[in-house]
């Protein structure tokens, strides 16, 4: 399984100092940098005055640990040799570094250097090694016999691909299935894209060093990644900022920060309308569940009135299972499709519309309805089907209160097939980014890693590390967007419609429903999880969530 692994504290210190200390850390772990971006960070360290073998011992000395950590888990001290990949540059000092101190902690090491010009400082590591007698050896097959081997033959920055003899090496030690700990990256994945550069080892722990890279938000790295966790090295946040700006372009959806923008703590004074009105106008005599998961997805938002919209002939088979939300038939067509919505309808009442799950796309003159209305609008499923008929950029940019969208790849094709075309060797992100920006909408990308991004002016787009794919089951989608749009209406009865605290909701939501899938197969399966217990799970896998700690 490819996850990120759950970085938190055991508890939160309150001090200054620790309150300084747990703002860094939440900083730090949500960036996310290109390879450019980390050279100018650490350039700027060494500039300071940080002697780069200082730095290398220091980093070094945390992989050693976080390695032992792991392997322990795993194996036992006399399990067997450690193999070592060491590479010509830093990366490959780094692991002679790793080498060293695991070869005095007793280990039994090999190192596979299979390069004939090192760097200075990297080429002084490999020339002490072999005055400790750590053997090295001639090919990869040398290795077979290894517990484990630690990968530090290219870190971020790598340009070229990777071919010859070297990439028949790569293929060997895949081949060998030998457990690998790669150093930063696994050695072959592009920093940015994530894209395999010729050949790539398959990492089973990855760790990521100072700051996340953009590979390990991307769908191209997720079978190359492992199991990965940041080593924090301390780099001044002031560095960052220089570099990222105080406010970074590009982030992972955090726990801190998902937690931040959530509901959960309601004056004394509140009631149900200043908890914010949510209209769902869903489902279909076909997709009648489409209806009913998007709507208990909203009430586990915690939304305070929920009015569901939906044609006559379902009303009453959701009313036992729906039975705080206000249900209003619609007149239907005769396949049982939404024909058009009741004139006593007041579409200005509410704080916010999620428009589209099971509906159909048999009247497009639905969306034209509630197209003009001033309150935020979600658009899911036949919703953004029924937009992809027209031209959806030209109107969405006619809209003045915020818009979300909710497509997944196939969706987006639809919507932005000239993005599509122009980004689609690029990450999801990037093409979210584009989209948001011509359309002025919210843009969630759903896949492997979600990427939702804000347009201009602020133009900034964020990644969820926690997307499974636990939710690869049917109705998932209708959940998130009840949740978002729940949320999205409590976020505008306390804000009005501001683009930022819907952006923030979208972001939490997300978030929120991620976890819930992840703790819904912890509790019951490893083959997804369906969507009727996936709304059950969201209010016990927030509680768990934050009694956790901070991540």
């Amino acid at each position: 399984m490819n996850r990120v692994r759950p970085d938190h504290l055991s508890s939160v210190d309150t001090t200054p100092l620790g309150a300084a200390r747990n703002h860094y850390r939440e900083a730090t772990q949500a960036c996310v940098v290109t390879a450019g971006q980390m050279q100018q960070i650490e350039q700027r360290i060494f500039e300071a005055g940080m002697p780069v073998e200082a730095l290398m011992e220091k980093v070094s000395g945390q992989i050693a640990r976080w390695f032992v950590a792991r392997y322990k888990t795993l194996w036992n001290l006399a399990a067997g040799p450690i193999g070592i990949l060491a590479g010509p540059g830093h990366n490959g000092g780094d692991a002679l570094v790793v080498a060293r101190e695991l070869y005095h902690a007793g280990y039994d090491i090999r190192i596979y250097q299979p390069f004939p010009r090192c760097k200075p400082l990297t080429q002084q590591h490999s020339r002490y090694a072999k005055s400790l007698n750590i053997p090295f050896v001639d090919s990869p097959q040398d290795l077979a016999d290894c517990a484990a081997i630690v990968d530090g033959w290219f870190g971020f920055g790598l340009t070229r691909p990777i071919t010859g003899q070297l990439a028949t090496d790569i293929g060997l030690i895949n081949q060998q299935q030998t457990p690998v700990f790669s150093i930063d990256l696994p050695s072959g994945i592009h920093t940015d894209t994530g894209q395999v550069m010729g050949a790539a080892l398959k990492a089973d722990y990855t760790a990521c060093l100072g700051l996340w890279k953009r590979a390990f938000m991307q769908e191209n790295a997720l079978a190359y990644l492992g199991d990965c966790e940041l080593i924090d090295f301390d780099i001044p946040l002031a560095d960052v900022t220089a570099v990222l700006g105080e406010v970074p372009a590009v982030q992972r959806i955090t726990r801190p920060g998902a937690i931040a923008h959530l509901p959960l703590n309601r004056s004394l004074t509140a009631h149900k309308y200043k908890a914010g009105h949510l209209l769902l106008i869903a489902g279909s005599r076909q997709y009648a569940g489409a209806a009913l998961l998007t709507g208990l997805g909203a009430i586990a938002s915690g939304v305070g009135m929920l009015t569901l919209a939906v044609p006559e002939s379902i009303r009453l088979a959701l009313l036992p299972q729906l039975p705080g939300a206000l249900l209003i038939g619609c007149p239907e067509t005769p396949s049982g499709a939404i024909a058009h919505l009741p004139d006593s309808l007041d579409l200005e009442k509410y704080d916010a519309i999620a428009f589209g799950p099971g509906l159909t796309t048999a009247v497009p003159s639905l969306l034209q309805s509630i197209f003009t209305t001033g309150c935020p609008l979600l658009l899911d499923a036949d919703g953004l089907n029924l937009l992809a008929k027209g031209d959806p950029i030209q109107q969405l940019q006619s809209r003045s209160a915020p818009t979300v969208l909710t497509p997944h790849i196939g969706e987006f094709k639809r919507l932005f097939p000239d993005i599509y075309r122009q980004t689609q060797d690029q990450d999801p992100g990037e093409s979210a980014l584009q989209a948001a920006a011509a359309s002025s909408a919210i843009v969630l990308l759903k896949g492997p890693r979600s990427a939702i991004a804000a347009p201009c002016p602020s133009a900034r787009l964020w990644f969820n590390p926690d997307s499974t794919s636990a939710l690869a089951r049917g109705g998932s989608g209708d959940v998130l967007t009840g949740l978002i749009g729940g949320l999205m209406a409590a976020a505008a009865a306390a804000a009005s419609p501001d683009p930022t605290a819907i952006t923030q909701a979208v972001l939490s939501a997300v978030w929120w429903h991620s976890q819930a899938a992840i703790y819904a197969s912890g509790q019951r399966t490893l083959l997804g999880v369906d969507p009727l217990h996936l709304t059950q799970a969201l209010d016990p896998a927030l509680q768990a969530a934050i009694s956790s700690g901070v991540r």
